[in-house]
């Protein structure tokens, strides 16, 4: 099967604070000391911002660049600056998860989702790394917040069909195939998995319906992915898989 991979983050807007044009007044000292106390707090948290967008996008860049550790350390300073940063932690994640430290990696989607529960990717990257340690009721506990939050999020569908093919409960991985085709047009894999957990089941006709959708969508590549995947076991000795392959 093939799953869709989590994806860093896009840069998010961090909002800077204008001060506008401070029209004086006659007031009592206290109240222009407060005034203008919040005014110097406003422009701390801008900076503080500034701050922090800076050492976030140079930390996507290194991860977009595969420069793991130096991403992780960019994501650290952010994070020194400003502990509540949702979304440093969960691109913090995805470098961790990237050097395979699951672990850390693992924590750093908890703690992501402990300051914002309504980020999608933080559920979505939880569930891909879940999926990867073979923990597939958990991961799809996991895809279905992300769904929960984005309905149209084709790629946790797609996943979300590979946790429930896993516990091979095919009948509702096909569903899960067939709301993320319904979603986007194009999806190859999706009818691949589609057609593995068809394999899995023995139905040699839907499994070659399915398996020939996602190679005429993407030529050469599921011909031979499906040569050596053993979820098609079941079907490789029929005639019609094996010239479908050829």
């Amino acid at each position: 099967m093939v799953t869709r991979s989590s994806l860093p983050l896009g840069l998010f807007a961090l909002f800077m604070f204008g001060c506008g044009d401070l029209a004086i007044s006659p007031q009592s000292d206290s109240q222009q000391v407060v005034q203008e106390s919040n005014v110097a707090q406003l422009l701390t948290e801008a900076q503080t911002n500034q701050s922090v967008e800076k050492l976030f996008r140079q930390g996507n860049n290194l991860l977009d660049s595969h420069h793991y550790q130096d991403a992780i350390a960019a994501y650290d300073k952010a994070i020194a600056i400003k502990p509540t940063s949702a979304e440093t932690w969960i691109n913090r994640g995805n470098a961790l998860t990237a050097l395979q430290e699951n672990k850390d990696a693992l924590l750093s989607y908890d703690r992501a989702i402990a300051i914002r529960k309504d980020l999608d990717e933080a559920w979505y990257n939880r569930g891909n790394l879940l999926n990867a340690q073979k923990r597939y009721k958990d991961a799809l506990v996991s895809y279905d917040k992300a769904i929960a939050i984005k309905p149209d999020k084709h790629e946790a569908w797609i996943n979300r069909g590979i946790a429930l093919t896993k516990l091979q409960r095919y009948k509702d991985a096909i569903q899960s195939y067939d709301k993320a085709i319904a979603m986007k047009q194009g999806l190859d894999q999706a009818y691949y998995n589609k057609a593995c957990s068809y394999a899995l089941q023995g139905n040699v006709e839907l499994t070659i319906d399915n398996l020939e959708k996602a190679i005429k969508l993407i030529p050469g590549k599921y011909e031979k992915l499906a040569k050596n995947d053993p979820d098609f076991d079941k079907v490789r000795s029929d005639k019609r898989f094996q010239v479908l392959l050829e």
